[in-house]
């Protein structure tokens, strides 16, 4: 991976034939190096890539330039990414991009997540918006039959405000995937939409600061729970540092131990109890064994339900696809890691501007 995209970048071949050389490289070609990649990083996985992502760049890297790798540190590749503390060059060229991209907008007025997902919010910037319904009537037609994605999501980006003024109609807000239908084949959608809603910074902090904050506080709190069964797998599988053979890995068990250590909200009642282990689960994601039709499963829904995940795969620990389940459809998520999943699901919610779940709305108020 790391080769083909020095190959295809202007001066990525200077980069490998310095390092064929001299097995080395410059302090100079080591920045270029990792401005090229970066820059393809976010390309393809925007600018708050995933834990996962930046791992594999960082392998790469040292598996394409062994000479390249720390021989005191325990993988050889930290010093380029490490996920501990969320440091290292790639790590700090990603903060670099995200604040140009934040000084960028600085122009124009910051939406706030206050309100929920069903407030009615202009776009974060609406200089690529069309500005006529017949525009939009035409981009809409276009989308539909075209071929090329990179055209479909230019137009999305041109409808958008036509969308959002569709979703907060009462009459229309029902025929939205009529409408877009691409949102059920193009993953992505939902990332471009929250971004044009929140800006690139706003919509990159879970991903930031869950592997080096908000997962270690829910490690530390989940020891002084009593246990049963199913709490106990969870709490187990969450601070494992392997592969997890049986039941969820390592992030979305600690998921799951949130939403049970955050109380439901009150909905009237007095001081809720915390949801169960189980109930936790169910009401975040649901497992569906490779090879059983997703079609079926979208069949079986009998009652309305606020979004949720749809883990397809072998097993709970290994997992294929997520899909996002809203209003009897699933939308393919973009990325196959669990909490960029969970991180889509969260904002699938004003994208399509639809209530929480009462019994997460404390865990996605976090």
């Amino acid at each position: 991976m790391i080769e083909d995209i020095l190959k295809n970048k202007p001066g990525g071949e200077r980069i490998m034939n310095e390092y064929a050389r001299t097995k080395s490289l410059t302090d100079a070609r080591r920045r270029d190096m990792v401005k090229m990649l970066v820059a393809q990083m976010t390309s393809d996985h925007g600018t708050s890539p995933s834990r996962r992502v930046k791992e594999e760049y960082a392998k790469g890297i040292t598996s394409l330039f062994p000479n390249l790798a720390d021989p005191r540190s325990k993988f050889g590749f930290e010093h380029y990414y490490n996920a501990e503390d969320g440091s290292g060059y790639l790590a700090w060229r990603l903060k670099c991009v995200q604040k140009g991209a934040s000084e960028g907008q600085k122009k124009t007025l910051r939406q706030s997540l206050t309100g929920g997902p069903k407030a009615d919010r202009g776009p974060f910037t609406e200089a690529n918006c069309l500005t006529t319904e017949s525009l939009c009537c035409e981009a809409i037609a276009l989308m539909k039959h075209s071929a090329d994605e990179a055209i479909v999501k230019e137009k999305m980006k041109q409808t958008f405000t036509y969308r959002q003024k569709m979703l907060h109609d009462p009459v229309k807000s029902s025929e939205i995937f009529t409408a877009f239908p691409r949102f059920l084949d193009i993953p992505g959608m939902i990332e471009q939409d929250f971004n044009l809603m929140f800006g690139d910074v706003t919509s990159a902090k879970f991903l930031e600061k869950w592997p080096t904050v908000y997962k270690k506080k829910v490690l530390d709190q989940s020891r002084g729970l009593t246990q049963t069964g199913d709490l106990q797998d969870l709490v187990q599988n969450a601070g494992s540092t392997t592969e997890v053979e049986n039941g969820w890995d390592s992030d979305m068990s600690s998921m799951m131990v949130l939403v049970h250590l955050l109380p439901p909200s009150t909905q009237g009642r007095k001081r809720p109890g915390k949801l169960s282990a189980r109930q936790a689960s169910e009401h975040l994601v649901k497992f569906l064994k490779t090879g059983t039709s997703i079609q079926g499963h979208l069949d079986s829904i009998m009652e309305s339900r606020q979004p949720y995940l749809l883990a397809v795969g072998t097993q709970r620990s290994v997992i294929h696809k997520y899909f996002i389940v809203i209003d009897k459809h699933a939308i393919p998520c973009k990325s196959p890691d669990c909490l960029a999943c969970i991180d889509e699901l969260f904002k699938a919610h004003f994208a399509f501007g639809t209530s929480y779940n009462q019994d997460l709305m404390n865990v996605y108020n976090l």
